[in-house]
């Protein structure tokens, strides 16, 4: 695993901050649960503690792509689409998977991380930050994702904070 590098996610903030060797590089707002944070199976909530990136999906898909099972659909999102499917839940451009590193926590049982499908995913554009909307995962503007995306190797550490 990656120790030199961290993603921290301050759920109060609603920011996503990575760090390299004790230094931010970057800082970006997010939308984490609308439920609000918490570890159980089918409670749609973040889980906090320490993860790390399992996997990296989505490499040379074109921004917007729509995923479903990890798997691109083969659709663009547009807003167009966005009004006529308003009940679905938009999973875009690229996906790091997490995998919790705190057994009992976030991992096994019915608090693990991986099998709850806990994603750091892009999202629509129109769709806010700052505020908790997600169904679990951290959302993040689709260009912000991108700049993490590269970066954020599978191993790499995550924490995510929450009061």
């Amino acid at each position: 695993m990656s120790s030199t590098r961290l993603i921290h996610i301050d759920i109060a903030a609603q920011r996503l901050t990575r760090w390299e060797r004790g230094r931010p590089l970057g800082s970006y707002p997010i939308a984490s649960a609308r439920r609000g944070v918490g570890e159980r199976m089918g409670s749609e909530r973040t889980p906090r503690g320490w993860h790390y990136v399992r996997a990296r999906i989505g490499d040379g898909c074109p921004v917007n792509t729509v995923f479903i099972g990890r798997r691109p659909t083969g659709e663009l999102y547009t807003p167009e689409l966005g009004h006529a499917q308003p009940e679905r839940d938009w999973i875009l451009t690229r996906i790091l998977w997490l995998c919790g590193l705190e057994r009992g926590r976030n991992r096994g049982g019915t608090v693990d991380t991986q099998r709850r499908y806990i994603y750091i995913h892009g999202c629509p554009d129109e769709h806010p930050m700052g505020l908790p909307s997600s169904h679990g995962c951290i959302k993040m503007r689709n260009a912000h994702l991108l700049e993490l995306y590269p970066w954020a190797t599978p191993g790499t550490r995550v924490l995510i904070e929450a009061p």
